[in-house]
């Protein structure tokens, strides 16, 4: 029989196995950019809801249902909040559109190809007549249909793949670390202090938005509905289930908070007071103004928001991510912009101020140590967890025997 050579492999067969390895990154670029918006999507997901997973998986054995309760605990209520206000928006608006002059209001019928816009603008001025022309119909809504239906069923799909990755990243996140932690030689590499630190501040982003968009969404809502039991006669809080969540979305953008909605509701209760001709109601307007700055801007921004979401990076760092990601990449940039800053700062934080210097790689932070997550700190912890027991054994050996 023949020995196996199980030797170091030559220059050649490396150089092979690195062209080889090109090759499948760049394929695997290619299909991560052409999804982007869907695994941006799923990662928000996953570090939004990691810690509730975490928490679940302290009562529940399996890592597949803590996982599938997560998603369906925080994801399903989140869809149907969305379902919801778009559905109450598209009624408010609907009711701007004129009927009697045959315009399209707040409608851009401009979208349509010329027959079918002449066809709906017939239907809206003459329906008679409109009817009389069944094939045109027929077109128009079969065209208009497919529009809508092609919109819902994408959305649909993007989601959905979006909960199956988040899914997949909530149940196996273990077993990727430790994979991650293999190839690039343990705990103590430069590597793994990087993708630590990253893994943290994105945690800490995320989670905390999430929870000071709930936050702020319900005490929006406690404050719209005490304003429409306190409102003078006449003054009334429109839709306040749908302004209370986009106050608390809003609350992200920092400095500006809830301005962009309060404001506008605020303004919308003076001229309401106007057409009432009561002076008490002015006096109300002003104080409903007041109750809307303290409440929805000055304790956000002064208590609740430097607490949960400020306890890596301070929310005013990934202000200009927040503010600039749906410019430079659509919707997804929101999410995916943030992403990027955190990868760019612990970057600037522990790599390269040894790359300028000349220096060995360390896995210490360099610079910036107040700023965002020190990858020691995770270290020191796994070290206290592996202290020998009396038999000789460690905690972290007793953890993998019991799982």
């Amino acid at each position: 029989m023949s020995e196996t050579r199980t030797g170091p492999p030559t220059s050649r067969a490396r150089l092979g196995w690195w062209l080889f390895v090109f090759v499948l990154a760049v394929f695997v670029a290619f299909v991560v950019s052409s999804f982007a918006g869907m695994i941006v999507l799923a990662v928000f997901g996953y570090y939004a809801t990691r810690p509730i997973c975490r928490w679940l998986g302290n009562y529940i054995d399996s890592d597949g249902i803590a996982a599938g309760l997560t998603v369906l605990l925080i994801v399903v209520p989140i869809i149907s909040l969305v379902l919801y206000t778009g559905f109450s928006i598209v009624q408010q608006l609907s009711a701007v559109v004129s009927l009697g002059d045959g315009t399209s209001g707040a409608f851009d019928l401009g979208m349509l190809p010329p027959a079918q816009e002449q066809t709906v603008q017939t239907l809206l001025q003459n329906p008679q007549q409109a009817i009389s022309q069944p094939r045109q119909l027929a077109q128009t809504a079969f065209s208009l249909g497919s529009q809508v239906l092609g919109g819902v069923a994408g959305g649909l799909v993007l989601v959905g793949l979006a909960l199956t990755l988040a899914h997949f990243l909530l149940t196996n996140d273990d077993q990727l670390a430790e994979g991650f932690r293999t190839l690039v030689g343990g705990r103590d590499t430069t590597a793994y202090a990087y993708a630590a630190a990253v893994d943290e501040d994105l945690e800490s982003v995320f989670f905390g938005n999430l929870l000071f968009v709930g936050v702020m969404a319900v005490l929006a809502g406690v404050v719209y509905v005490a304003t429409n039991l306190l409102a003078p006669a006449g003054l009334t809080v429109p839709l306040v289930f749908v302004l209370a969540v986009l106050t608390g979305i809003t609350s992200l953008i920092p400095i500006v908070v809830g301005k962009v909605i309060y404001l506008p509701v605020v303004g919308y209760l003076a001229v309401q007071a106007f057409e009432s001709g009561e002076s008490g109601a002015y006096v109300f307007v002003v104080g409903a103004l007041v109750v809307y700055f303290l409440v929805l801007d000055i304790v956000p921004q002064t208590f609740i928001q430097p607490v949960l979401t400020g306890r890596q990076l301070d929310a005013v760092v990934i202000m200009f991510a927040y503010l600039l990601g749906p410019i430079l990449f659509g919707w997804y940039g929101f999410f995916f912009l943030p992403i990027a800053f955190v990868a760019v700062l612990e970057a600037i934080r522990i790599v390269l101020p040894e790359l300028v210097r000349g220096e060995p790689l360390t896995p210490a932070v360099s610079l910036g140590e107040s700023i965002g997550t020190d990858p020691q700190a995770d270290r020191e912890d796994v070290a206290d967890d592996a202290t020998p027991n009396v038999d000789g054994t460690t905690d972290e050996t007793d953890d993998q025997d019991a799982s």
